[in-house]
């Protein structure tokens, strides 16, 4: 699977890579389908009940109040119905993309199987209240699709009698049964919206929000396009004559030509098929998973910091079980526990100022040990530190660039499971006495973390807006951040290019001022005693 992935991956990283340019990481559209959705419901929504207000619910009147607001009104109410239009449609694409990214990246199955599972009736009831809208115009591509739908319905035989009957002539359709067509399109949105809801319910902290300047540029993008293309009506609805040329909306009409085509028991079953085939993908096949993050309780104080970090819910606290002076414990629940080991970066006893019996921390990763991760540490500043020059030490992560394959002489580098992992303190001590002359922190591309929230964990970390932060003695110019993703290769052969002329400006500066009695900060001579003009 991982092969059939790779390329795919490749293909969404450059081109994620090319709107970066332009968008910027944070608003870049590829990386924020998700929220995009949730913010084209809510424009379909608004401008939805704007149209309720104008729309006459009668058989004989719906069609003549859509064309009143269409052309009468077009300055809003036209406006409106466009909206409406490429809103909902806009919801399909952005979903749909956002579906199909997390499975390229494998971001659906492990603990986040549930909003997977659920993303599943979220396209059923996605696509039901798009088609009950298209009815209620009651031109001839409303006939055409209350007609199929009708009769797909009635395939099944769960009615006293055929519901297509109510379209057999002119005259059938009844206010009454019009009515129950109205309230089907306002009611399915509330269940979307009600099972969108149990889809982020499981998420820690979930992001459902696109940056607001992302969403201000897609309503004006939406506006523009309902200004210069607005969505206008078939010919009114005519249950005497059959439709014979229609404009399909074929992101939501796309298999009505295959139920005119096979039939409506072969499109039940394609249906049904296809979405048991993706509502079971995260089991196919079965992952096998890493142990989960274990709790010392003898090095935990109950800070809560694990709690507070975890970006899938793993971690609870709860009444203290030991005795010890603490009003609160973490306990970990493995069956949400990814492995990525933010809450070992998040815990104040994860240092490697210790010796190598004691290293052991109040959270730790059963196949990944703080004491493994000073080896691999050691090692590579070692490693560093036997060529001439600035040696450079090189965290990353499993999910982003291949910090291994850029290692060369003077660089060395050491992998996290994500980089939220990494703690503070072992930059600290990386970059203390016999340590690395720089560093160079990576992992996911920027707003793309595997894991959700490393790399904005690690970005407060740095900056001392989270504990654990990083001590002001770490010298910052001996540290750098570079967040790339797989295909970013280049880039990081750029930053530690640059890097090491830095670094090495910087010894020669702290070199000169030793010489002249002086000390070196940030880079910058401070003039010896006496020596200042």
């Amino acid at each position: 699977m991982s092969n059939f992935r790779r390329p795919l991956q490749d293909a969404f990283l450059l081109l994620e890579a090319i709107f970066d340019k332009p968008f910027g990481p944070e608003w870049n559209p590829f990386r924020q389908m998700g929220t995009l959705a949730f913010f084209f419901f809510w424009v379909a929504a608004v401008s939805g009940i704007y149209i309720y207000i104008l729309f006459d619910t009668s058989v004989a009147e719906a069609y003549q109040s859509i064309e009143y607001m269409t052309y009468e009104q077009w300055y809003l109410g036209g406006i409106m119905r466009s909206l409406h239009r490429y809103a909902s449609d806009a919801m399909v694409v952005t979903a749909a993309l956002h579906m199909s990214r997390e499975f390229i990246f494998d971001r659906y199955r492990d603990v986040r199987w549930f909003t997977w599972f659920t993303g599943v009736p979220i396209l059923w009831f996605l696509y039901t209240s798009g088609i009950s809208g298209y009815w209620l115009v009651w031109d001839q591509l409303a006939q055409y699709v209350a007609i199929g739908s009708m009769e797909w319905l009635d395939w099944l035989g769960i009615f006293g009698e055929p519901v297509a009957n109510n379209f057999l002539t002119r005259g059938s359709l009844t206010d009454r049964f019009f009515t129950l067509l109205i309230f089907m399109h306002i009611f399915a949105p509330l269940i979307l919206l009600f099972i969108m809801w149990i889809h982020v319910m499981r998420v820690a902290q979930p992001k459902i929000n696109p940056p607001r300047g992302l969403a201000l540029g897609s309503l004006l993008m939406l506006v523009v396009l309902a200004l210069v293309k607005p969505a206008v009506s078939h010919a009114p609805a005519d249950l005497g004559t059959t439709p014979t040329d229609l404009n399909l909306d074929w992101y939501y009409m796309l298999f009505y030509p295959v139920f005119d085509k096979l039939g409506p028991g072969a499109l039940w079953g394609l249906a049904i098929g296809i979405s048991f085939l993706i509502a079971s993908l995260p089991w196919l096949p079965p992952l096998r998973r890493p142990k989960a993050a274990m709790v010392t309780l003898d090095q935990c104080n109950g800070c809560t910091r694990c709690f507070n970090d975890c970006p899938f819910g793993a971690v609870t606290m709860q009444p203290r079980t030991d005795g010890r002076p603490y009003e609160q414990e973490a306990i970990v629940n493995p069956k949400l526990c990814t492995s990525c080991g933010i809450c070992v970066g998040a815990c104040p006893t994860s240092t490697p100022f210790r010796h190598s019996d004691m290293l052991v921390t109040g959270i730790d990763l059963p196949d990944f040990p703080l004491a493994k991760v000073r080896a691999k540490f050691n090692k590579a500043i070692e490693s560093a530190r036997q060529a001439e020059g600035p040696s450079i030490l090189i965290v990353g992560c499993d999910h982003g660039v291949d910090t291994r394959s850029h290692e060369s002489a003077g660089v060395a580098s050491a992998k996290l499971p994500c980089i939220g992992m990494l703690p503070p303190s072992f930059i600290d001590y990386a970059l203390g006495r016999d340590g690395a002359d720089g560093m160079i922190v990576t992992g996911c591309r920027d707003c793309d973390c595997f894991s959700r929230l490393g790399i904005r964990w690690t970005e407060d970390r740095l900056a001392g807006a989270r504990d654990p932060y990083l001590r002001k003695r770490v010298p910052r110019e001996r540290l750098k951040v570079q967040w790339a993703g797989r295909t970013d290769g280049v880039t990081l052969d750029q930053a530690i290019e640059a890097f090491r002329g830095e670094l090495t400006a910087l010894d020669e500066a702290e070199a000169a001022a030793k010489e002249t009695g002086g000390t070196s900060l940030a880079g910058e001579t401070t003039p010896a005693a006496g020596g200042a003009e």
